[in-house]
């Protein structure tokens, strides 16, 4: 069996796999701030739910940029150089502990659930902030697994700002006083995906993925502002650079759960080799 833990901004899942991929129990609660609070509510979850069961492994997926099994920085939860492995090592018997950033799990899952694997994907979610994995190949892509999307530094209403500050959920909400799912209006939606095309418009001429795949809380209303996001990008993109494929997420808020669970079978893989 394996353990997936999606940290989220908000909400903490934890979710089981059989070996098939099958999933099995799911469990969801508040992402605690405080770090100790965190560590001591999943180890309590994952012993008493998991305890007297056999585990291959343990992934859990971390908003923000992971080196080495430590959180360096998570924005939104503010966490700075938490060690997330070594506060979990041994919580589950023998099983290996890995950690991953969440938007890269999701990547992962979401371009192996493509019928046609590309050679180079982008997948970005856009949440309470927005993160993003490039995919190269079917694996996370080493050079580029430390990169933070929603970090990029792009032109809005005259100033020159962190792409999530103005078109992540958060924001959006923040902006509109509404959530994406009470959003109805036409003129809103263009508007959103007007601010989500920024991003994209500073990242595709780097990093030209054959496709690229949307997420989070807001990749489930694609259909909203999907067509509109994609005529911006054809006409403000050069000529050049082709406008990649964009689709809406397969699982916009199960994907990370997902990849955690493909993860787990890679790095089981490579430990067998």
């Amino acid at each position: 069996m394996i353990i997936t833990i999606d940290t989220g901004g908000t909400k903490t899942l934890i979710a089981s796999y059989f070996k098939d991929g099958v999933i099995g129990k799911q469990l969801k609660f508040p992402t605690p701030h405080d770090t100790k609070e965190y560590v001591t509510v999943v180890r309590e979850t994952l012993e008493k739910e998991f305890g007297e069961r056999k585990i291959d492994a343990v992934v859990i997926a971390i908003p923000g940029i992971i080196r080495n099994g430590v959180a360096i920085w998570c924005n939104n939860l503010k966490w700075r150089n938490f060690d997330v492995a070594a506060a979990f090592k041994g919580v589950l018997g023998g099983a290996p502990v890995y950690v991953e950033n969440d938007a890269n799990l999701a990547g992962l899952a979401e371009t192996r659930a493509l019928k046609t694997q590309p050679a180079s994907s982008l997948y970005v979610t856009v949440s309470t902030g927005i993160g993003s994995g490039v995919i190269t190949n079917g694996h996370i892509d080493p050079g580029l697994r430390y990169s933070e999307a929603g970090r990029a530094l792009v032109e809005f209403d005259g100033v020159v700002r962190e792409w999530e500050s103005f078109a992540s959920g958060q924001a959006i909400v923040k902006t509109y006083g509404k959530y994406a799912r009470d959003i109805t209006s036409k003129r809103t939606w263009y508007q959103i995906a007007d601010r989500i095309s920024r991003g994209f418009l500073a990242m595709i001429p780097i990093i030209q993925p054959d496709v690229i795949i949307i997420g989070g809380s807001i990749g489930t209303y694609f259909e909203r502002y999907g067509e509109t996001l994609i005529g911006i990008l054809k006409e403000k993109l050069p000529e050049h650079i082709p406008t990649p494929k964009i689709i809406q997420a397969a699982h916009p808020e199960e994907a990370v759960i997902y990849g955690c669970y493909y993860y787990a079978l890679d790095m089981l893989d490579t430990k067998k080799a």
